[in-house]
């Protein structure tokens, strides 16, 4: 493998693994605002709580934006830097599926967490706003974050343990 390649290899993995935690913490953080699925406040949380937990949680969502577009950026740049053949090897062709599948609802995302810092730092601070658009972020989606954890889990798999290799012989 050449050297541009195992630099675009080492950042999307950096990028990664920072951009999986952050996420994973956020989304647990973000999910424990609320009851039930109805997406009702739990029951100490008032609309003085707000402000701070959105504060608190902001950089969560800076990462998480940066991070994944990165990954995304170096992932690729390593696809086409490498000289490892799709063809033989089977665990790096279905990762590439799995991220260029995966990245326009992240995008999406990614999207909507813009909106959220913008109305936190540049706007009159509005909760309820902000609350709007966090609970809009796991309506639109549903099940997708977890899904989207699962295979970025299935990715790490992947490269790890490179299944699915054909021999040249």
């Amino acid at each position: 493998m050449q050297k541009v390649s195992k630099i675009f290899q080492y950042l999307s993995v950096v990028f990664g693994v920072i951009w999986f935690g952050a996420n994973l913490s956020r989304i647990i953080l973000t999910f424990n605002l609320f009851q039930g699925n109805q997406f009702q406040l739990r029951e100490f949380i008032t609309q003085s709580f707000l402000e701070p937990i959105f504060f608190i949680l902001n950089p969560l969502l800076l990462i998480t934006s940066i991070t994944y577009a990165l990954f995304f950026l170096c992932f690729i740049l390593f696809v086409i830097t490498t000289s490892i053949k799709l063809k033989q090897n089977g665990w790096l062709f279905i990762m590439l599926i799995l991220v260029v599948s995966l990245a326009p609802f992240e995008f999406y995302l990614i999207h909507l967490d813009y909106k959220i810092l913008i109305s936190v730092f540049y706007t009159s601070f509005d909760p309820q706003v902000i609350l709007d658009l966090t609970i809009r972020r796991f309506k639109i989606l549903g099940s997708f974050p977890p899904i989207h954890l699962f295979s970025f889990l299935a990715i790490i798999y992947l490269f790890l343990f490179q299944p699915l290799k054909k021999n040249e012989n």
